[in-house]
């Protein structure tokens, strides 16, 4: 087996490029955003990269390349299972609706009127969300009728940026007073007021769909579980923002077998299994029974903050400790068992 890697630093890559080395597996260096990566990868077997929602070109071609080298029988990571639905909430409420999943009422409207009709029969708080987005960006409280109808018009109308200046600001803001940002961090933050990044200049707006989640109170934290290869799984409780409703982004986080719910863990594998994804992380809260509910999945995560889990489940639910976690070392031998199979 031979693995074409396109790197990118501080991504999934580093560690693949290293378990290939310590491993003795053959691979090379490629250039996704080249003409003619499909050439460069001819002599290979597998090709790996880990595409990012915030890079425009990612954004733009990273699905299409990743299933066309599918197509011609090349072992892909991501494959078609594992990132169609990735950074696309409305994409991932079809597909957990589709498997029965445990998940939090959603609507999706693609014109006004009926965006508009729906309202004057819902109750409030709403949250509503883009397509894409990650660290809860794009994600705000709507708690009124009032507010949700001027959401709906803008979502008809001019439509919303994927990047939010003023949101990205308080970001860094808010993780400099927590201690995990620096100044300079706030700085850039400001510098974003007046200089666009480049994804934020060459994407459209999102417009003409607008999508809701029934709002669930009283969650102070939410459960992230990952699950790798369909048999092993990890994770983290993640706590909310102070003042705030959403977890995902806050950096505050504590780990330990004892503070995930197992039913988690063991939905996360029914769900992984049920779509076949190489990759996936499970987001979950709690209904007003304590009972878990999925807010959205994404197949990508930052690696480094789940390096101090303190081990992981094998699909039938029994704990291992410790020393045997590698993450991007489990991506690896998984493409390679495909082979085998």
């Amino acid at each position: 087996m031979k693995v074409a890697i396109h790197h990118v630093p501080h991504t999934f890559s580093e560690r693949w490029i290293n378990y290939c080395k310590e491993n003795n597996i053959p691979y090379k260096l490629v250039n996704a955003y080249d003409s003619d990566i499909i050439e460069q990868v001819k002599d290979c077997d597998v090709f790996m990269w880990h595409h990012h929602h915030g890079d425009y070109r990612d954004a733009l071609f990273a699905k299409q390349l990743l299933y066309s080298l599918q197509v011609i029988g090349k072992k892909v990571f991501p494959d078609f299972n594992t990132s169609w639905h990735f950074d696309d909430k409305v994409g991932q409420k079809y597909l957990l609706e589709s498997i029965g999943a445990p998940i939090i009422p959603s609507y999706v409207f693609y014109t006004r009127k009926e965006a508009l009709d729906w309202v004057k029969t819902t109750n409030f708080p709403k949250v509503f969300k883009l397509r894409g987005g990650a660290g809860a960006a794009n994600v705000r409280l709507i708690k009124t009728e009032s507010q949700a109808k001027r959401i709906i018009n803008k979502a008809f109308g001019s439509g919303f940026s994927q990047f939010n200046r003023w949101v990205y600001l308080q970001e860094r803001f808010n993780k400099w007073r927590l201690g995990k940002d620096s100044l300079i961090g706030v700085c850039k933050g400001i510098g974003r007021l007046f200089i666009l990044t480049d994804f934020a200049k060459m994407h459209a707006p999102e417009k003409g769909y607008v999508y809701f989640q029934d709002f669930i109170p009283n969650n102070k934290f939410d459960i992230r579980i990952i699950v790798i290869g369909g048999n092993k799984a990890f994770g983290m409780k993640r706590f909310v923002r102070k003042n705030d409703f959403r977890a995902s982004g806050s950096g505050n986080f504590v780990y330990g077998k004892q503070e995930l719910d197992e039913r988690c863990v063991a939905i996360s594998f029914d769900l992984a299994k049920k779509i076949k994804s190489q990759s996936i992380a499970f987001d979950f809260i709690f209904d007003v029974n304590q009972n878990p509910l999925v807010v959205e999945v994404s197949y990508g995560f930052s690696i480094n903050a789940y390096r101090k889990c303190e081990g992981y489940w094998s699909d039938d639910l029994q704990w291992h400790e410790g020393s045997q976690f590698d993450i991007e070392g489990w991506m690896i031998e998984n493409l390679k068992a495909t082979f085998a199979s």
